[in-house]
């Protein structure tokens, strides 16, 4: 595994006008280790989300580039940048994106059942419960997403983006629809996870509360990713 797993450089959003770009991301670098942790604050607009999903590979950049475990994604065709973003990459949104019509197993095993998957199904569906035990699911492992609490479903879906040991988690908002009690116990047990998977984890929040508990800490204004002093 390469010394610095998550390599950004120079990485520029613009979407054409009929006068000068709009520029959304403007030259953004930084590097990440596994086992390190990341809030990205910023006003509405600012462009969090635009540059997570570019780390996501879910956006392309206008020019730059990001170097995920020594690959660089955007190189790849079309399938084998699907295979990539499922082995590399675990999304946690806002909006859970869970499956209405399968149980909280089948919601956490779907990551597990692309073509490029390294896991067994044996494997696979014994990871996704000791994950739902972990996450404190393994009662509700049956249950449809409509049957679970809001808490419960976000619980669902950080061990779905952890199910198939992927080194890069992205979380959009990950508490933005929570009370803060269940938001401030998902953001712990998201970090938690963090920390016994040794995932890079990336965060974009307008919550100064769930920021404050990463141990680094930017912000995306005009364009460019601050960091916060000893960050």
């Amino acid at each position: 595994m390469a010394s610095t797993d998550l390599v950004v450089r120079d990485l520029r959003k613009e979407y054409p006008t009929p006068g000068d770009p709009l520029v959304i991301i403007g030259g953004v670098s930084f590097e990440m280790k596994r086992g390190e942790a990341l809030a990205i604050m910023g006003p509405s607009g600012s462009g969090k989300s635009t540059l997570l999903y570019i780390l996501g590979t879910l956006e392309t950049p206008t020019s730059g580039s990001v170097s995920v475990a020594s690959r660089d994604p955007f190189s790849l065709g079309e399938t084998d940048l699907a295979s990539f973003r499922n082995e590399q990459v675990g999304f946690i949104f806002q909006e859970h994106h869970l499956l209405p019509q399968c149980s909280a197993l089948e919601n956490v095993l779907i990551p597990t059942m692309a073509p490029s998957s390294a896991q067994s199904p044996t494997e696979s569906k014994d990871r996704a419960l000791k994950l739902l035990d972990r996450v404190g699911l393994s009662s509700r492992v049956d249950h449809r997403p409509a049957e679970l609490s809001g808490g419960e479903r976000q619980r669902v879906a950080i061990a779905r983006a952890l199910v198939n040991k992927a080194p890069l988690i992205l979380a959009d908002e990950p508490t933005g629809n929570l009370d803060r009690h269940t938001a401030d116990a998902v953001a712990d047990l998201m970090l938690e996870l963090h920390r016994e998977e040794n995932t890079i984890l990336i965060t974009v929040t307008h919550s100064l509360d769930l920021a404050r508990r990463f141990p680094q800490r930017a912000e995306l204004t005009d364009g460019n990713l601050v960091f916060a002093a000893g960050s």
